[in-house]
């Protein structure tokens, strides 16, 4: 297989780039996602794809759920901050304000929208955990177009 047409082929994938929100023992969490896609109306489910070993990937099989938070077109700066370790100080991570509803997990007062998921299956395959998650609960902050990870000059995959 040609290595350098497998990187341009698989990154031919659109994506989105959301904040995913968790829980641990050590207070609330967040990182920078993009593997992610619904994968069922009925029940609704979406399927998330979590690097093994993180710790949000720990979190989020100790947890059993998670958030996530859908971003505007032009937030770069924000998902930017969230490629790295956070930690929070009162309700704020990364210097962004979140709230708590259902999960426990950080829901982004600057995030277009939000939704809340049970995990409810998870695979480990390669180098990532899959989690398969129902949506509980979701809601909408404004209207918008989300961020992609086109908009930003960013390539994950390949």
């Amino acid at each position: 297989m040609d290595k350098q047409a497998k990187k341009t082929a698989l990154r031919g994938i659109t994506y989105g780039l959301y904040l995913v929100g968790t829980k641990g023992e050590a207070g609330v969490n967040a990182f920078a996602g993009n593997f992610l896609t619904q994968t069922s109306f009925e029940p609704p489910l979406v399927t998330l794809a979590v690097k093994a070993g993180t710790r949000s990937q720990q979190e989020i099989a100790q947890s059993g759920v998670f958030s996530v938070n859908i971003l505007e077109s032009g937030q770069k700066d924000m998902v930017t901050a969230f490629f790295r370790s956070i930690t929070q100080e009162d309700n704020q991570l990364a210097g962004y304000p979140f709230y708590l509803k259902e999960t426990g997990c950080p829901i982004f007062e600057d995030a277009l929208s939000f939704f809340e998921c049970k995990v409810v299956e998870k695979v480990e395959k390669g180098d990532h955990f899959i989690y398969v998650g129902e949506v509980i609960n979701a809601g909408v902050h404004r209207e918008g177009d989300p961020l992609t990870m086109k908009e930003t000059g960013f390539y994950y995959g390949g």
